[in-house]
């Protein structure tokens, strides 16, 4: 049997970040993840976005984690020569009955501490001439980063410090040990070989357990052996569809319509590579009970909708200038019905299981929260 002080599982940026916070402390750091390279889930799937944390109501885990995470992240990159751009964003309202909503908004970023500038459609189209609206919010501290070259580097930071990342490694099953236990509990995972064939179950005792399986995190819990199944939500599954732009990006800022109840609308973003993309919007995946079930391709007929939403505020939008481009899927833990939950962070005080973090419903600004959520999961353990 091997041992590990400290087990994360998941190889996202949110499992990188807190592996990496934790090595810093000087303990020994395990990441075991399923696929054969670091952040092929949710975190490669996503529109790139530094948030700038106006959304999320006040004293939830999403505004206190995205403004730290956002701090931290500019400074890292910045430290690191890594690729960001701090290029801000318009939340843009196209029609009278979506002013109330844009004021509200200005008022929770007022109350998060973030800095926004209300504009008049002449002082927006001063910004983007292009840019059709009525009224926006100016945004100057939201952004842009590789989210590629985030996680090589945290991978990095992570090995330097003496951790290791164990690659197409499934966990099968956890048990959560006795407390007169010389470890917190046993991990058994098995290892997939070059062929892609089952290789032999390897068994690993450690002291601490971060669960950072993104879409697989409730499904993981549900695997943990002494975890009372009442702190175990029901996964639910939304995708979001991005379309790339052919041609010259027309805007320098992100422009974001007025958000719904599940994301923040059908946007625009432009990576650091100047390519232009729009999206994501919702489809929420109905009967599906395993992420491994998950169709990312793109259907070419949402396209019509894409363009009617586009076209509310960037209406030089032509025909076939939208192409389908990827798909990334929101590890919810609420329905569509329900209203949007936050982060769930849950600790030894919250389940009474010894070493364990469960890291569940880690949507967007995840990304944006990562170092921060690193930060916290570190103190966390150090005191439970």
């Amino acid at each position: 049997m091997d041992q590990v002080d400290t087990v994360v599982v998941g190889a996202g940026v949110v499992g990188l970040a807190v592996a990496r916070a934790i090595a810093l402390t000087g303990r020994e750091v395990m990441v075991i993840e399923k696929e054969k390279a670091i952040g092929q889930g949710v975190s490669s799937r996503n529109s790139e976005v530094v948030h700038g944390g106006l959304y999320y109501p006040t004293g939830s885990l999403k505004a206190k984690l995205c403004v730290r995470g956002k701090e931290m992240m500019y400074a890292y990159c910045s430290e690191r020569g890594l690729p960001i751009k701090q290029c801000g964003k318009l939340i843009v309202a196209t029609k009278d009955a979506q002013l109330a909503k844009l004021a509200q908004i200005e008022a929770q970023a007022v109350a998060n501490g973030v800095p926004v500038q209300r504009l008049s459609r002449e002082e927006a189209r001063e910004l983007e001439p292009e840019l059709e609206c009525i009224a926006a919010l100016h945004s100057p501290t939201t952004g842009i980063v590789s989210s590629h070259n985030l996680m090589t580097s945290l991978q990095g930071d992570l090995e330097n410090a003496g951790g290791m990342v164990a690659l197409a490694t499934e966990v099968r099953k956890i048990d959560f040990l006795d407390k007169n236990s010389p470890v917190a509990g046993m991990l058994y995972a098995r290892s997939a070989t070059e062929s892609g064939a089952r290789g032999e179950t390897v068994e690993i005792g450690f002291r601490q357990l971060i669960n950072a399986a993104g879409l697989y995190a409730p499904q993981l819990a549900q695997r943990m052996k002494g975890l009372d199944v009442q702190h175990v939500p029901q996964a639910h599954y939304a995708k979001g569809n991005y379309y790339s732009l052919s041609g010259k990006a027309p805007f320098k800022h992100l422009i974001y319509p007025i958000p719904d109840a599940a994301g923040l609308g059908v946007h625009i973003t432009v990576d650091l590579g100047g390519q232009a993309k729009f999206g994501p919007d919702v489809e929420w995946l109905e009967g599906i009970s395993n992420p491994d079930e998950i169709d990312y391709g793109v259907d070419p007929r949402r396209a019509d909708a894409f363009y009617a939403e586009v076209r509310k505020y960037w209406p030089g939008l032509r025909d076939g200038q939208l192409t389908p481009s990827y798909s990334g899927v929101r590890p919810k833990i609420v329905s569509a019905d329900q209203t949007a939950a936050d982060f769930l962070i849950q600790g030894e005080a919250v389940h009474r299981v010894k070493g364990l973090v469960n890291l569940i419903g880690i949507e967007s600004p995840g990304l944006t929260s990562s170092l921060a959520i690193g930060e916290m999961v570190t103190k966390m353990l150090s005191n439970p």
